[in-house]
C-alpha cells in the first residue's frame, strides 16, 4: 500500500463528510485502491461514528477506529499511525481545512526526506481567510518558542497536515509521549533526535467554520505543554514527575 492518511476526530459529524468525500475522490484518482484512510474517533458524543460507516461503505478506502472514551488527538493520531499500512503515512485534521490537492503536494515533494509538513507561515503559503491578528500572534510566538527550546527550524509547527515515511516513523513511535498541545512538537523533535530530515513546504489553507478554539485559553495551554516537554527532555525530567503524581 503507498499511502494512508490519518484522520482524528472528535465531534465532527457536521464536517468530516465532505473531508472524507473530497479526500476519497481525489486519491482513488491517484492510487485507485492502493492506499487507505483511517478514521480515528476520539469519544465522540455526536453522530460522527454514523456519519463515518456510511462513508466507509461507499467509499472502500476508509475504515475506522472508535474509542468510546476521549483519548485526545494526539493518542487518537498515534493508534492511527500503529494501524497504518502505507509506504507513507500521515495525518490531516477532520475540518477539511487542507484540501486534498494540497495534501498530495506533501505526497509529491517528500522525496530525500524523512517526514514533510505543511506551513501556512512560509512564503507562498495561502490562508483564506486572513487568520485574526491575535491568533496570528499566538501562533507566531509559539513556533518561535518551538525552535528556541528544541531547535526545530520550522515555522508551522501545529498545522494539521504531516507525512512520514514509514521506516522513519515507526523508529521514533515508540517514544512518543501522550501530550495534547504538544503532540506536534513531540514528534517532530523525536524526528529531529534521531537525526531524521524535516522538510516544510508551504500550503493551501483555508480556515474552516466551526471551531470553538479559545485562543486564550489554548495559548496558555501550548505553552505550558512545551514547557512541560522541554522539561521532560532535560536534566529536570523529575519535576515533571513530582507534578504529575501531585
Amino acid at each position: 500500500m503507498e499511502l494512508s492518511i490519518i484522520i482524528p476526530a472528535y465531534n465532527e459529524e457536521k464536517r468530516i463528510s465532505s473531508t472524507l468525500s473530497d479526500y476519497s475522490l481525489f486519491f482513488n484518482n491517484v492510487y485507485k485502491k492502493n492506499y487507505e484512510i483511517v478514521v480515528v474517533l476520539n469519544g465522540c458524543k455526536d453522530n460522527t461514528l454514523g456519519v463515518v460507516k456510511k462513508l466507509s461503505k461507499k467509499y472502500k478506502s476508509i475504515r475506522y477506529i472508535n474509542f468510546d472514551d476521549a483519548i485526545g488527538k494526539g493518542r487518537a493520531v498515534i493508534e492511527g499511525f500503529k494501524s497504518a499500512n502505507g509506504k507513507l503515512i500521515g495525518f490531516v485534521d477532520a475540518d477539511d481545512s487542507t484540501k486534498p490537492d494540497a495534501y498530495y503536494e506533501l505526497v509529491k515533494n517528500i522525496d530525500g526526506f524523512d517526514s514533510i509538513i505543511a506551513s501556512r507561515w512560509i512564503d507562498g503559503a495561502e490562508v483564506s481567510p486572513q487568520q485574526p491578528i491575535v491568533r496570528r500572534i499566538a501562533s507566531r510566538t509559539f513556533n518561535f518558542l518551538v525552535r528556541l527550546f528544541f531547535g526545530i527550524e520550522v515555522h508551522d509547527s501545529q498545522c494539521g497536515a504531516k507525512l512520514f515515511k514509514k521506516s522513519s516513523l515507526k523508529s521514533v513511535l515508540p517514544h512518543l509521549g501522550i501530550t495534547r498541545w504538544a503532540f506536534d512538537v513531540d514528534l517532530l523533535y523525536q524526528f529531529k533526535r534521531n537525526g531524521f530530515s524535516i522538510k516544510e513546504i508551504p500550503t493551501v489553507w483555508s480556515d474552516s467554520p466551526g471551531s470553538s478554539l479559545n485562543v486564550k485559553k489554548a495559548s496558555k495551554e501550548m505553552f505550558l505543554a512545551i514547557v512541560r516537554l522541554r522539561l521532560i527532555y532535560s536534566p529536570f525530567k523529575f519535576i515533571v514527575k513530582i507534578y504529575d503524581k501531585l
